[in-house]
């Protein structure tokens, strides 16, 4: 059974055919996480991250997932690898080992995207080397970063401010990243169409999904409408999740892989 390297299904598995989930839990402590609510929410959606308790400690986790890539490393190489489901992968407490698997699947040939709530990692000295490309190795064509937009920075009280991630989005833009919003989940459908139309200068791909967990009368028909025009008026490549296509009574869709978007 695999531990670090998965195939995800469902609403997760239409950002990625593959994924590697090393922690559990988030300090940016989002109220509407789905992790924290559920079945799983004892397993899932504590504040503070730690390491899956299938890992006896970090080592041990890096063996595993390389382990893990290099078993299934043709199909990787024909894929992408997403971090991460379960957590942040780039905030303080996950960085180090998250960055450390990130670099080893590169060497080996393997594209990875990255979603985070955090601006500040680039100050970090192993992502400092990929994002000056400085190393001899062109990071951009292997690694994608992306974050989530909500416009709600009070609902996201550990993370740094949606603002600074769409700043963090356009430096990494500038100097040759493939870089995506995750517009999920949409809590206020005006605020998520302002993130779009902030980050529409600096982004590749949006990806939109509605909120885990919350009736159809959550939102008002108009508002939803509303917002999907004022996204299409942006003219970004925009992946609408089978959460939204459902609730507008549209054709799925089917995932676009950020990788083949030219820049």
């Amino acid at each position: 059974m695999s531990k670090a390297i998965y195939k995800p299904k469902g609403k997760a598995g239409e950002y990625a055919e593959w994924a590697c989930n090393l922690y559990v839990g988030c300090s940016n402590d989002c109220s509407y996480c789905y992790c924290k609510k559920g079945v799983l929410s004892h397993a899932m959606g504590g504040p503070e991250p730690k390491l899956k308790s299938c890992f006896r400690n970090e080592r041990h986790a890096f063996e595993t997932f390389v382990n893990e890539l290099d078993a299934n490393i043709d199909a990787l190489r024909q894929s992408s690898l997403f971090f991460t489901f379960s957590s942040d992968p780039l905030i303080p407490e996950t960085r180090a080992l998250n960055v450390k698997c990130i670099e080893y699947a590169i060497m080996r040939g393997v594209r990875c995207q990255v979603l985070t709530k955090n601006a500040d990692f680039i100050q970090d000295e192993a992502l400092r080397i990929m994002v000056s490309n400085t190393s001899g190795l062109h990071y951009g064509k292997f690694l994608a970063f992306g974050f989530t937009l909500t416009g709600c920075d009070d609902l996201e009280p550990g993370a740094s401010s949606n603002n600074e991630r769409i700043n963090a989005m356009r430096l990494l833009h500038s100097i040759g990243f493939r870089t995506f919003a995750s517009l999920e989940p949409v809590v206020v459908p005006a605020k998520t169409a302002k993130m779009a139309r902030m980050a529409a200068d600096c982004c590749d791909l949006y990806k939109v999904g509605l909120q885990s967990g919350v009736p159809k009368s959550y939102y008002a028909e108009e508002d939803i409408f509303e917002m999907v025009h004022e996204i299409e008026q942006t003219g970004v490549k925009t992946y609408y999740k089978h959460s939204l296509t459902s609730y507008l009574n549209h054709e799925e869709q089917e995932p676009v892989d950020i990788f083949e978007i030219i820049i």
